[in-house]
């Protein structure tokens, strides 16, 4: 297939270009590389996949649309995995409006893309992070997620709704992924694992935010990545039991679907950091603080709809995930 990747500079982007490049699959990969985090980690993601004749690197902002528009044009993609996106939840609470621009007028360029272009199937990253206020344990994708607790989820939640609305108008085959904690090599330099990590070796105290009390579905990046590919595969459709007197959130009358992808098996983060010293071989000076505005306490992902359509359960334990990301960091920055 060719493959329209957006974010391909980006942790999950990249890894995904990776393995569908490995199966012999074409990708074009959009990215801006901007400055939100390291933009050479970025390049250095990008230097893994640029020598495979099969990719393309487009430099481009999602919000441009005209530019958006031509490469689809130019390409003719099969299907779509948008992943890039502003990402952070407490970043969200400092710079609001770049979430809009990126997760909404980008994703509707990204919809009309798709849409005039006859794209088989749009895969797309929501977040966990839509579960918002929801105390239930497991966060079900059949659950209402009308109580976001942040611009960012709210962002998420907003592109669930445009991809069903282009689904039901067009019957454009869309699939949202909710997203749990995603974490292992090459991550992200804003998440808890790399900050730990690098303030750690440093010597530095780390912020522990709830008193350490928060619960998350930590899920690593191979296990999100297969997720990626085995709904990618299967093209969202209708589901004919589907009723708009009892209405069910994670499939419609329409070719739509949503997912789950967590470890289903949520940690407290005092072990987390507890793994992270034992792979260090250090013990990390702590600043216990509250919880912060727009987090929620816990996650826990109900990944029965992904098993069940898929085939697939994400397992990988934290020991060998949180191991794996310290070799590797300790390898990249010669540590």
């Amino acid at each position: 297939m060719k493959v329209l990747i957006t974010g391909a500079a980006g942790f999950i982007g990249n890894n995904l270009a990776l393995r569908l490049l490995d199966r012999g699959d074409e990708v074009i990969g959009i990215d801006n590389l901007n400055d939100y985090y390291d933009p050479t980690l970025k390049e250095a993601r990008l230097a893994r996949v640029a020598d495979n004749p099969g990719f393309t690197d487009v430099r481009i902002n999602l919000e441009d649309r005209d530019g958006i528009a031509a490469v689809f044009k130019q390409h003719k993609p099969d299907r779509v995995v948008n992943l890039a996106a502003q990402a952070g939840v407490r970043y969200s609470l400092e710079n609001p409006h770049s979430y809009i621009d990126t997760n909404i007028v980008g994703f509707m360029n990204i919809l009309e893309g798709c849409r005039y272009n006859d794209v088989e199937h749009l895969v797309y990253a929501s977040s966990s992070s839509v579960y918002g206020s929801n105390t239930k344990m497991p966060f079900s994708v059949h659950d209402n997620v009308d109580h976001p607790v942040s611009i960012y989820a709210a962002t998420k939640k907003a592109n669930e709704l445009m991809a069903h609305t282009y689904s039901h108008l067009y019957r454009l085959p869309t699939t949202g992924l909710r997203f749990f904690t995603v974490y292992g090599p090459w991550g992200r330099p804003d998440m808890a694992l790399f900050l730990f990590t690098r303030k750690i070796l440093a010597g530095e105290p780390i912020d522990v935010f709830n008193y350490g009390k928060h619960r998350r579905d930590f899920t690593y990046i191979d296990d999100i990545v297969e997720g990626v590919i085995r709904t990618l595969d299967r093209v969202a459709e209708a589901n004919p039991a589907w009723s708009g007197d009892a209405p069910d959130s994670a499939s419609s009358a329409a070719p739509y679907r949503l997912y789950n992808i967590g470890n289903n098996k949520p940690i407290e983060l005092m072990h987390y950091i507890e793994v992270l010293e034992d792979c260090l071989g250090m013990k990390a000076e702590k600043n216990m603080l509250p919880l912060q505005a727009g987090d929620v306490p816990d996650t826990y992902a109900d990944v029965e709809d992904l098993i069940a359509d898929t085939g697939y359960k994400p397992d990988m334990s934290v020991e060998t995930g949180v191991a794996n990301f310290v070799d590797w960091y300790r390898e990249y920055y010669s540590v």
